[in-house]
């Protein structure tokens, strides 16, 4: 049996998708696809009800809050039952999510996130019963019911416990059906505000350039890095969507901002941009410590009969390995960029978490002019 104390990771591939030319292969893109405007806008709907048909899967009796929610059901079929009689594991109280696009409207279906709130071991196999939405204002503007689709699992007999990914998180596609549209009025518009995914001045400014252009006149002007003001021809004042589907077609050439993402779990290192690195040299050592154990057991030999104090002993003997991974990895100072450094280091056989390491100290000091982020 052998245990490493230095993890030895299964992603040992990195992902770079940085290069030394990047503006010989970009490609001009729609202002579609970089931003939208800002009355669209996702709106957070939540619920509170009840998951039925579990296969003993549910809250236990702990839950005074499932039994209390299971009597004021029962109660509006003319059914009195005391909560404390109620003594069902097939029923599970849950939180219902949802999000409601600033167009929709009446009859229309969205899908719901469904969270358990108790004890409940598994929400497989469940069915929500009908639970109604409400937005931030208390106002009811969709109801939910249906199925649940779960993606995972969670069995447990005699102590022994299977379970895969979450079992208490469940989905519903399709389950809410909209009764209150946030669709009003079609009202004439003077100036619109169309806002970026991504805060950017010099991509801001490309799409005023480019709207101005497109219409022969100043109508679009930045307000910050991620906002442009556009006013609205008298024409189109109301015809918004006839509108904006002439803007929306127009391509601009987005500017990109170095950043290296840093993903400590997974072991990956993604770089946009051009990332460059400043004359730097990089030396790192590798140190592999193990340990070995191997279990024996020691008992007497040519023994047939032995007294009350005489057992089999079980002995484990331990050993110590220190391996030194070899010469010191070096990596010449040079002007050059991302991509470049981690196919040098990759070269040199370099463990995905020690150029996540190497990349930190690049940073840190100060030859690393891109944006680090690590999640």
């Amino acid at each position: 049996m052998k245990f490493h104390l230095s993890p030895k990771w299964i992603a040992l591939a990195l992902m770079s998708v940085a290069l030394t030319n990047v503006d010989a292969y970009a490609q001009p893109i729609r202002i579609k696809d970089l931003g939208r405007l800002s009355a669209s806008r996702e709106n957070s709907l939540v619920g509170f009800g009840l998951v039925t048909g579990l296969a003993g899967t549910g809250d236990s009796q702990r839950s005074k809050a499932t039994r209390q929610s299971i009597a004021n059901l029962l109660s509006r079929f003319d059914l009195a039952v005391p909560s404390d009689d109620i003594l069902s594991r097939n029923v599970a109280v849950v939180t219902v999510t949802a999000s409601l696009a600033s167009y929709s409207r009446a009859g229309d279906t969205l899908d719901v996130t469904v969270t358990s709130v108790g004890d409940a071991r598994s929400l497989a196999g469940g069915s929500l019963l009908m639970t109604p939405l409400k937005g931030p204002d208390g106002r009811v503007y969709a109801l939910a019911q249906g199925a649940l689709t779960v993606g995972g699992y969670r069995y447990d007999a005699n102590n022994n416990l299977v379970q895969k990914n979450h079992p208490t998180v469940g989905l519903v596609s399709g389950g809410a059906t909209v009764e209150l549209g946030l669709v009003g009025e079609r009202a004439p518009v003077e100036a619109i505000t169309y806002v970026l995914h991504s805060a950017d001045f010099t991509t801001a400014g490309r799409i005023a350039d480019a709207i101005n252009e497109s219409t022969g006149s100043e109508v679009a002007e930045v307000r910050d890095a991620s906002g442009i003001d556009i006013r609205v021809p008298e024409a189109f004042r109301s015809q918004i969507p006839a509108y904006m589907r002439q803007l929306e077609t127009l391509s601009v050439m987005p500017d990109r901002q170095a950043r290296v993402i840093v993903n400590e779990r997974t072991g990956t290192v993604v770089t946009g941009g051009d990332v460059r690195i400043s004359k730097v040299a990089v030396s790192h050592d590798d140190l592999k410590v193990t340990v070995e154990a191997e279990t024996s057991v020691s008992q007497p030999l040519l023994v047939r009969q032995t007294g009350a104090g005489v057992r089999t002993q079980v002995v484990t003997n331990s050993r110590l390995i220190v391996e030194d991974g070899g010469s010191t990895k070096f990596v010449p100072a040079g002007d050059t960029t991302v991509a470049d450094l981690v196919q040098a280091l990759t070269r040199l056989k370099t463990k995905t978490r020690d150029i996540i390491a190497i990349l930190q100290a690049i940073k840190a000091a100060g030859a690393l002019h891109a944006e680090l982020i690590i999640q």
